[in-house]
């Protein structure tokens, strides 16, 4: 699959390619991992559809997505996300596994949660897929860990934001990139703590109507905007995708 070079303009490429050019780990800092935000949306502003983001996407939306899981060292999902959406095993395809090797990551994406209540869907796919590596961070003593499949880490620590997650991440296992899931409140989370770095947003070709609806952030108002440079432009099939830079 093929995706229109818009911004800045070019040859049409393959999303997996264009992210192997951008090369996202030679961005990662000292002392955390570089995050990347993917998130798509209606051309209105709704991030779901009967409570999924599936139904908005196209097969273009879809490449990048598994693209962009090809790419990182961990994928990073709320808890709210991770029961609604399904997760099960990050990297379920034996080529995408492949070709992460190539580039000289581990052949499954880690999974990383934090959670302050300690409530989790330990029901959900994700913990059903013995090659799964899952990491959650937590307070001290606030998750009771059932036995599961999946090789699941415990971190804990007194103020598990999604910046001291992170850092402490970094420090276990020299994490370089993360890619963040979603949802709104874990994406307000990471801006809020400085450690948004690039938001990755595709545009569906839909409008939805609708007094209600969840959007990219939620919560309570940023005290200030957050400025993003647009950084590139791709196009498939009336679907648009792009890459800010933030802060």
């Amino acid at each position: 699959m093929k995706f229109d070079r818009l911004f800045p303009p070019g040859d049409p490429v393959d999303p997996l390619d264009a992210l192997i050019e951008q090369a996202p780990w030679e961005r990662a800092f000292e002392d955390r991992p570089r995050v990347l935000v993917n998130m798509i949306s209606t051309l209105d502003g709704r991030i779901t559809i009967d409570g999924r983001a599936g139904p908005i996407g196209g097969d273009g939306d879809r490449a990048l997505f598994q693209a962009l899981r090809t790419v990182v060292d961990c994928v990073l999902v709320g808890t709210g996300t991770l029961r609604v959406e399904r997760y099960g095993r990050i990297v379920r395809s034996e080529e995408r596994r492949a070709r992460r090797a190539a580039l000289g990551l581990e052949p499954d994406a880690l999974a990383l949660l934090v959670t302050r209540t300690g409530q989790l869907d330990w029901g959900a796919p994700l913990f059903d897929a013995p090659e799964q590596r899952v990491i959650v961070v937590t307070h001290p003593q606030a998750v009771e860990f059932p036995r599961v499949a999946a090789q699941v880490e415990r971190i804990e620590i007194e103020a598990p934001t999604p910046a001291a997650a992170l850092r402490e991440l970094h420090r276990r296992h020299g994490t370089r990139i993360v890619l963040c899931e979603g949802g709104p409140t874990l994406n307000r989370g990471l801006l809020a703590d400085g450690v948004l770095d690039e938001l990755y947003l595709s545009l569906g070709p839909l409008l939805v109507g609708g007094e209600e609806g969840l959007r990219i952030l939620a919560g309570d108002e940023l005290p200030q905007p957050v400025q993003a440079r647009l950084a590139t432009v791709l196009h498939h099939e009336g679907e648009l995708f792009l890459r800010y830079v933030v802060g």
